[in-house]
């Protein structure tokens, strides 16, 4: 029987090579899905932006720990990161240790994505993902390479099957300074397709016993980073990954066995990466309308509750606005509430979606005075994609498509939510620009 042979037993393992033709027309469309996300995001003033950047940064933390079978709860990482960078949270939760650890390595390799790499940093990371030296109930190598085997295997026990094995820990320095020196190297290659070889070229290392997934996205993170000259991150490959984790590990495992040909990982890798940018487009959306909301808001005089209230609507809070949902979210009384949402009503900042339905619920006027959108755009219509609705429209001869929450739509199908609320609150910022 003919052993099976991993990409690291080969001579000059990491010359790596792919389909040019393949990649390259992925890589370009990358780079023009980038280039309008970035311009989208020039409309956007610095504090709009960092918010845009928070809420990336929060969904890569969970969603990148969610792969590793790890659940953070997302308000912490959100508070922790609003904390570490100065921005108000509606939503105050105080994190754990551990999440303002991990929030600190994601915020320390954004903020210096342009530094070299070293081994120091590397082993620093690592250990602050398992501050108690466990992992899974055992005692794990902390801060250091590993000086164990390590097999990649799923099953129960005696039944498992070993998908990668890596490569001795004899060898394991020698190859990290082989990886760091060209990690920091200055090569004429795309900062996109040198994110991909990273990922692939630090996880078939291997060189910590746990923890090495999160630290290759993040290192494929710099390299994006170094790419857009800039430490705000919009989008990330995490939440795309954690959607479907079996297809990663397929083609991993593929090219972790395969000759060094690693056009498939290179594909995939680029496919993914245009799927997070259209992600993120959803969140920029979010935050150009919630931007532009509170630029014509700024002088209507409101209460803290109302302020905060209206913010997690404004954040795509998926719920209607009505008075049981808001004293639920202040934890005050219903008269509280009816007494807001009418003083909002009055002030022109809420309107009724039905007039005179008994139980009302309420949709935010986005622009200076409720106005009506529906005679600037032409084809619309709400179409559901993988799960996922999406408004779709033509305004001044360019198509628009928005993902909304389900909600919206099913209100909207049931005639409990006017077109025009709906317009307003995702396309706003289009009119307004």
């Amino acid at each position: 029987m003919i052993k099976e042979m991993y990409i690291h037993e080969r001579e000059n393992w990491t010359d790596f090579h792919w389909n040019d033709q393949d990649v390259a027309l992925l890589l370009d469309e990358v780079a023009r899905e980038q280039g309008k996300l970035y311009g989208r995001l020039s409309g956007l003033g610095f504090d709009s932006q960092l918010q845009a950047f928070a809420e990336n940064l929060t969904r890569d933390v969970v969603f990148s720990s969610e792969i590793e079978g790890i659940r953070l709860n997302a308000d912490e990482v959100r508070s922790s990161i609003a904390r570490r960078l100065g921005i108000e949270n509606v939503k105050q939760t105080a994190p754990s240790h551990y999440i303002d650890a991990v929030v600190a390595v994601m915020i320390d390799a954004m903020e210096h994505y342009d530094q070299p790499m070293t081994k120091e940093k590397l082993c620093a990371w690592q250990s602050a993902f398992f501050p108690t030296g466990y992992s899974e109930g055992s005692r794990i190598e902390v801060g250091r390479y590993r000086t164990n085997e390590e097999h990649i295997v799923s099953g129960y026990l005696g039944r498992e099957r070993i998908h990668y094995i890596a490569p001795s820990p004899q060898r394991v320095e020698e190859e990290m300074c082989h990886f760091i020196e060209w990690f920091n190297s200055e090569k004429p290659l795309s900062p996109i397709l040198r994110s991909a070889i990273v990922h692939l070229w630090f996880v078939s290392i291997h060189p910590f016993e746990d923890g090495n997934g999160r630290l290759a996205r993040i290192l494929g993170d710099i390299y994006l980073a170094r790419g857009d000259k800039s430490r705000f991150r919009f989008y990330n490959i995490s939440s795309e990954i954690n959607q479907d984790k079996n297809h990663y590990y397929a083609i991993l495992e593929r090219t972790q066995h395969g000759n060094g040909d690693i056009t498939e990982w290179m594909v995939w890798y680029l496919e993914t990466l245009l799927r997070a940018i259209k992600e993120a487009n959803a969140v920029v959306s979010t935050v150009l309308n919630k931007s532009f909301f509170w630029m014509h808001a700024a002088s209507i005089p409101m209460t803290e509750r109302q302020k905060r209230t209206l913010n997690k609507f404004l954040d795509g809070y998926e719920a209607k606005i009505t008075s049981r949902n808001w004293a639920t979210l202040n934890k005050c009384s219903k008269d509280t509430a009816i007494r807001d949402i009418q003083d909002l009503e009055f002030k022109g900042v809420l309107r009724k979606d039905v007039p005179d339905a008994k139980r009302p619920s309420y949709s935010i006027c986005y622009g200076a005075e409720p106005s009506d959108l529906t005679s600037l755009f032409s084809d619309i219509s709400i179409e559901e994609d993988n799960q996922e609705f999406y408004l779709k429209a033509t305004y001044q001869g360019n198509p628009v498509k928005e993902r909304i929450l389900r909600l919206d739509a099913e209100q909207y199908q049931r005639s409990e939510l006017p077109l025009n609320h709906l317009l307003d609150k995702y396309l706003s910022y289009i009119v307004q620009q």
